[in-house]
């Protein structure tokens, strides 16, 4: 009775073995004729039929069985391991890999005493003064910052120095950009023509994507900066006035000539004026002048304003760049790193924060770039005074 019912179980599990065989048989290009072969190698054995006891000749030559003859056709053709396992009626099936761990979200970057960033493109609206929540009266210079983007990266081997350009001051007349410049522009994904634009030196690690949108929290009120711009245009002055003359005498035979400038050119020989004397002319509005370790004193990022401590080079409405104070801030945190100290002038131990390399009212500084979705994480108005770390609430965007 044991052997009748194990008999159907044994059948139906054969039938099994046939079927996945044919199955995985026919997943196989079916031009192959290795195919055909195999299919009707295993079709010829899909019913046994009864059959007269063997001879003693066929006992020895038993036949063999569907998975014996894939496995020989297997090694007959010696098929690639990634198709020879569509041959094998007994084939275990597909395991997933074992998910590896999680990547880990980039962390934040944050500023390193070597660490140079870039700078912004404003304009100079005028001067004004403000009171301090200490009661102090200080005179300040309002800056704008005029929609300043990401245009370009400057770095080797294209470039000798490392920097990224940065546009600003939107232009709506078709007059007002070139074709050139408008192309330039597009390839960095800025669709407003721009109509400054200035490279600025910066570490690598302070790059930037291309278009990225700067704000005025680039700037931490209680930081240094340095502001250039042209410098107003004063007409017409004498040696006195614009190279800084001492004039003639007073008395004793000087009449009419208290303020000029002197004797000018040479003797018979050469017989000229050299180029380039100083002599009575127009005064500014043609050079650069840069105001260093000027004090940043508030940052509305509403309207995208800097008050900078006293004045600023340029007329009312001119373009004015600011970048962080070549020595009161970059200078002097680098030079403190390199030689092993803090900015106190204590020895390093090699884990301090970031943070000892600052001037004392600012905590950090948004790095590596103060971004519009940075100032919409923060308070429209900060100014120095109690309410004067803001580096916390930028690093978290």
């Amino acid at each position: 009775m044991t052997a009748a019912v194990g008999l159907p179980l044994a059948r139906s599990a054969h039938t099994l073995s046939r079927t996945a065989t044919q199955h995985s048989l026919l997943l196989l290009p079916a031009s192959t004729g290795l195919q055909r072969r195999l299919l009707s190698t295993t079709s010829s054995s899909s019913s046994p039929s009864p059959s007269p006891s063997p001879s003693p000749s066929q006992q020895r030559a038993q036949p063999l069985t569907p998975a014996a003859r894939v496995r020989r056709v297997q090694q007959e053709v010696s098929l690639p391991s990634s198709s020879s396992r569509w041959l094998s009626s007994t084939a275990a099936p597909d395991v997933q890999a074992e998910a590896g761990p999680v990547a880990s979200a980039a962390p934040t970057p944050t500023w390193h005493p070597t660490s140079r960033r870039v700078g912004l493109i404003t304009r100079k609206i005028g001067m004004t003064s403000f009171f301090l929540s200490t009661g102090q009266h200080i005179p300040a210079t309002v800056l704008q910052v005029m929609s300043n983007q990401i245009s370009a990266h400057v770095s080797p081997p294209t470039g000798a120095y490392t920097a990224m350009q940065v546009a600003a001051f939107d232009v709506h007349s078709k007059r007002g950009i070139t074709e050139p410049i408008k192309g330039h522009l597009l390839k960095a994904g800025i669709h407003t023509p721009k109509r400054v634009i200035r490279e600025f030196r910066c570490t690598p690690d302070a790059f930037l994507p291309l278009g990225t949108q700067l704000s005025a929290v680039h700037f931490v009120p209680g930081q240094h900066v340095d502001v250039r711009a042209i410098t107003r245009g004063k007409g017409f002055n004498g040696a006195m006035k614009r190279h800084g003359f001492h004039g003639l005498r007073a008395s004793h035979g000087v009449s009419i000539s208290h303020r000029s400038h002197g004797s000018t050119g040479q003797h018979q020989d050469p017989g000229r004026v050299f180029p380039g004397k100083k002599m009575a002319g127009r005064m500014g509005g043609t050079a650069h002048r840069t105001v260093q370790n000027a004090r940043v004193l508030r940052v509305d990022s509403r309207d995208e304003l800097l008050f900078v401590q006293g004045q600023v080079p340029g007329p009312e409405g001119g373009t004015v760049y600011v970048s962080d104070a070549k020595r009161a801030l970059v200078g002097k945190a680098a030079g403190a790193f390199g030689a092993g100290k803090l900015r106190n002038g204590q020895l390093a131990l090699g884990n301090e924060p970031s943070s000892e390399y600052l001037p004392e009212a600012v905590d950090d500084l948004p790095f590596p770039a103060g971004t519009k979705q940075m100032a919409a994480l923060m308070p429209e108005v900060v100014e120095l005074g109690p309410v004067k770390r803001v580096a916390a609430a930028a690093t978290t965007a």
